[in-house]
């Protein structure tokens, strides 16, 4: 790192806060701080939610997966993705902006209490956000150390640094700073991408080298599916993508919940699903290329990194540093939006009791202190921990585990399919999967793809036999599953 480059890196911080500072103004109740007033535009919409998806585990794990296995990491991971896009823009996009016109809800969560009852509702609210700061504390560790493997600084102060920069507009602006930040970082990470990809072709002999390398690099790595990346893995993780970009993962949830109709909601998922296709075959190329041109690296998780420093001036390191932190900043802005959201909208009030859920001016203040609390600890968690490695990893496991077992519930019950499914078919289904899980972590010595699929394929799975077993019969329930299949038709009034 030098000066210009520390320079590229400040200026980067500081468009964050200003962007914090600036939303703070559009930010009037609890509705503006989380769902943007339901009046995101769609195309801001599909880039947050694209932006939202993935974090600085790209340009370590997944750059490492690259430089050993190849093209398949691509097909593992984009491919899956657009995949559950392509389908869930049409099956349960549009669904969560009808719920927030029918219900008013501001939280992901918030409708169960009305498709169940809050006790199901409680059960995944609490575990779900428990287990949330664990796994945003292992992404302020992977951003403070790919801080120090290009500058030096130490974890802690990068922990600090970085998260320190996210609490503040996420605190201030909320959903519209977290998008309009996504946004920001979409066209930084863009820059910084395309002038490595332009380094490396240039690197390598030219733009022919995009069809070339693949003759300089071991025969497998051309191949869709390679390595741990095999064809069951791949179905396993179409199925995991699918439930938790549509929605499963909460802050993903939101993006939709902030559009303004079912339409602006099916082409911000479109516009996602799209990135995904096309973009990562930007951003990896440079990482494919890696065994060509920092061949017989022994850290292969290091070699994006190396890559930067090996082929760009001084100026654009920085510029592709900041890039790598956006990722991470707009997935846990996010994150904490989404957690402080069901914290204020369906945690405090099944607190209160009869007094209900807070109102007006006390409500935003209650969500931005649910915002700033959780960021601060999951930098306090990531602070104190020796290895990430260790309970903080099994942890980040747990919550990895517990993504469909949450989802599933949240997601199938919107559908007509699924309207016999009650209390019992979501708590019976959330515990198959933790249970699965544990098994599949301590009892069982299964092959990767079963280990990763069968804890949300079990929850599907009892879920659905629960509904056929013991039915369930609400009316309310039954009225909003009916409501939100399709938009309202507009009353035509007689002359």
């Amino acid at each position: 790192m030098r000066l210009a480059d520390w320079l590229v890196l400040a200026a980067y911080f500081g468009v964050m806060l200003w962007i914090g500072w600036w939303s703070r103004r559009r930010v009037r109740s609890a509705e503006d701080f989380f769902t943007a007033g339901g009046k995101m535009p769609w195309w801001l919409s599909g880039i947050s939610h694209h932006m939202s998806g993935y974090s600085a585990a790209v340009f370590v794990a997944y750059a490492a997966l690259a430089y050993t296995t190849g093209f398949a990491v691509y097909v593992w991971w984009a491919v899956s993705i657009t995949l559950g896009c392509a389908i869930g823009a049409f099956v349960f996009a549009p669904r969560w902006p009808r719920i927030r016109r029918r219900l008013g809800i501001i939280s992901p969560l918030e409708y169960l209490a009305t498709r169940y009852n809050v006790p199901s509702q409680q059960v995944l609210a609490w575990s779900g956000t428990a287990l949330k700061v664990f796994d945003v504390a292992a992404k302020w560790a992977a951003s403070a150390i790919l801080l120090y493997s290009f500058t030096g600084v130490s974890i802690p102060i990068g922990i600090l640094l970085v998260g320190g920069v996210t609490l503040v507009y996420s605190t201030i602006g909320g959903l519209w700073a977290d998008a309009l930040t996504d946004f920001g970082q979409f066209v930084i990470q863009l820059v910084a991408a395309l002038a490595l990809l332009v380094a490396a072709l240039a690197e390598l002999g030219g733009p022919g080298s995009v069809f070339t390398v693949w003759d300089r690099l071991p025969p497998s790595h051309s191949d869709p599916f390679a390595g741990s990346l095999t064809v069951p893995f791949f179905l396993a993780y179409c199925l995991i993508n699918f439930v938790s970009y549509n929605g499963g993962t909460w802050n993903l949830a939101q993006r939709f919940i902030a559009s303004p109709t079912s339409s602006d909601a099916r082409k911000s998922m479109l516009l996602s699903g799209g990135l995904y296709l096309v973009w990562p075959l930007i951003l990896f190329f440079p990482m494919w290329a890696a065994p060509v041109l920092l061949p017989g690296l022994t850290r292969p998780d290091q070699s994006y990194a190396q890559l930067v420093t090996h082929l760009l001036p001084a100026g654009l390191v920085g510029l592709v540093l900041a890039g790598m932190f956006a990722h991470t900043m707009a997935m846990t802005s996010s994150d904490a939006n989404a957690i402080s959201s069901v914290v204020v909208r369906d945690i405090i009030p099944a607190l209160r009791g009869r007094r209900g859920r807070l109102t007006g001016k006390t409500e935003l203040l209650a969500g931005r202190a649910a915002t700033f609390a959780f960021i601060a600890a999951s930098m306090a968690i990531a602070l104190s921990a020796d290895s990430f490695g260790g309970v903080l990893g099994l942890l980040i496991l747990w919550f990895g585990a517990l993504v469909g077992p949450i989802a599933v519930p949240m997601l199938l019950g919107m559908l007509p399919l699924f309207r016999r499914c009650g209390p019992s078919a979501v708590l019976l289904s959330w515990l198959a999967g933790i249970v699965m899980f544990a098994l599949n972590r301590y009892v069982f010595s299964a092959p990767q793809a079963f280990t990763v699929a069968s804890p949300i394929v079990i929850a599907i799975v009892v879920y659905s036999l629960t509904g056929l077993v013991r039915p369930w019969h609400d009316a309310g329930s039954d009225e909003l599953v009916d409501a939100i299949r399709q938009d309202a038709q507009p009353v035509v009034r007689p002359l």
